[in-house]
């Protein structure tokens, strides 16, 4: 059990968050700043946004799971998230940061709608939707078992007070308190993890020679989580940079093209480390626990068997400020989809910005309510996220990336190629879970991709030469 300091920093947290939340929310003057922190954010703001919505519960509680299972390739994940920052840092950043100023765009969908039309919009909001509630439920998940781990609580109780506190201070404070709270979150992710983290596992044992000569040889296979697998990561989570909600929402945060570049960039640098650490704890706890069944929440266990009183209350909360800060981001972003890009642009345009603050709060709520069901039904962490991965980057890569290297782009094209695309996701799922035909176990992702190239490449084949 937690020693009492351990249990106050905990809960010291949690209420900083809150407080955090309704001092933003008494910052804000405009829909702008709700949304996008006023266009102001400079270079390290915009990292640590990065890094607060990328590095969650996969990532860190996931990964040292994967590792503990499999080995070295658990740090895949998180390789591939920096494979995907970096490529969206070097080739998209500015290039978002630029049209945004242009055309005065909070969200992606107003992204799609200046490039294509507005019934595409429709499909990329509907799409983007589906995929961060099922984001958010990924971390309230993993939010959800570590605290029923930590507080001896049951899951759904723990889930509850997790959830509700991400959408208090989400909800409250906007943009702006989601800022504020991952500068705190990153530190003490970045400090638990590595500064903390990596050193008392080697004190315990952790260290390289006992991996290399206590683990199995094939935890140092590269390849042993599953190639298909790690083929549908590799492709999936990078692409997902180029049609995240989030990622055109922080580049519109950014004060000007240089720290939306650099801010991206930056955030590539510290990712590398966060991987190492996660697998290092792994590797450790594969060493002192090797033959847990349920390897879940075994970073949890490491850290309430091996830290000391303190600095495993730090270490936890760095582990819950992982979770919590992805899953705020991807309520927001749900609830800017409803309230932007469904509410004020279809229903009621000329809605009075005090209006829409109000919608936009209810919205989170709702998000955040749907995302906790989720999480309620759907345990598995990975499984959950890589459900959101597949539909963002086979509905809405091709036609987002089109924009960039053509100008005679049909909307049609982009239209049925959404469209279809995520149905075909979405019927694979179905068919894959009642398990109808052997095709079927393939990985939705390609299907889906296949469909949107072929269907975007042909409509717009077919209309330019019509011109």
């Amino acid at each position: 059990m937690l020693s009492t300091l351990d249990t106050s920093i905990i809960f010291g947290y949690l209420a900083l968050m809150i407080a955090i939340g309704f001092y933003a929310s008494r910052k804000q003057s405009s829909v702008k700043d709700f949304f996008i922190a006023g266009g102001k954010l400079g270079t390290f703001s915009i990292a640590c946004l990065w890094l607060a919505s990328w590095i969650g519960g996969a990532s860190i509680v996931g990964g040292a799971a994967k590792a503990y299972e499999f080995g070295i390739s658990g740090g895949w994940y998180i390789a591939c998230i920096a494979i995907g920052c970096l490529l969206f840092g070097l080739f998209f950043a500015t290039r978002v940061k630029r049209w945004g100023n242009e055309h005065q765009l909070l969200t992606y969908p107003d992204f799609i709608e200046v490039r294509y039309d507005s019934r595409t919009r429709i499909i990329a909001t509907i799409t983007t939707i589906i995929a961060y509630i099922a984001y958010a439920a990924g971390q309230l998940a993993a939010a959800g078992a570590i605290l029923s781990t930590l507080l001896g609580w049951d899951y759904s109780s723990s889930l509850l007070l997790a959830s509700s506190i991400i959408v208090v201070y989400t909800a409250s404070g906007g943009f702006l308190a989601v800022t504020y709270t991952d500068w705190v979150q990153f530190a003490l992710l970045f400090t638990g993890v590595v500064l903390i983290g990596i050193p008392i596992a080697i004190a315990n044992g952790g260290t390289w020679e006992a991996f290399t000569t206590q683990l199995p040889a094939g935890h140092f296979n590269p390849t042993a989580w599953g190639v298909p697998t790690m083929m549908a990561l590799g492709v999936s989570i990078p692409l997902s940079f180029f049609v995240a909600m989030d990622s055109f929402t922080r580049m519109f945060a950014a004060k000007n093209e240089v720290a939306a570049k650099r801010g991206t960039l930056l955030a590539v640098v510290f990712l590398l480390p966060l991987a190492v650490g996660a697998v290092w704890l792994g590797l450790t706890a594969a060493i002192l626990y090797p033959s847990i069944d349920n390897s879940s929440d075994i970073l949890a266990r490491l850290v309430m068997d091996i830290f000391p009183i303190g600095l495993k209350g730090l270490m936890l909360v760095g582990i819950l400020a992982a979770l919590m800060s992805t899953a705020d981001i991807c309520i927001l972003t749900a609830a800017a989809n409803g309230s932007r890009d469904v509410y004020q642009r279809y229903f009621n345009p000329d809605v009075a910005p005090r209006k829409l603050f109000r919608i936009s709060i209810g919205l989170a709520a709702i998000v955040g309510v749907a995302a906790g069901l989720m999480a309620w039904q759907m345990r598995d962490i990975v499984g959950i996220l890589l459900v959101a991965f597949t539909i963002n980057s086979a509905a809405l890569f091709v036609p987002t990336i089109a924009i960039i290297s053509s100008r005679k782009l049909s909307a049609a094209a982009a239209f049925w190629s959404m469209t279809l695309a995520l149905l075909t996701v979405i019927g694979w799922y179905v068919a894959s879970a009642m398990d109808l035909a052997p095709v079927f176990r393939i990985d939705s992702l390609w299907p889906g991709l296949i469909v949107s190239i072929t269907v975007f490449m042909g409509i717009n084949l077919f209309a330019n030469a019509k011109k």
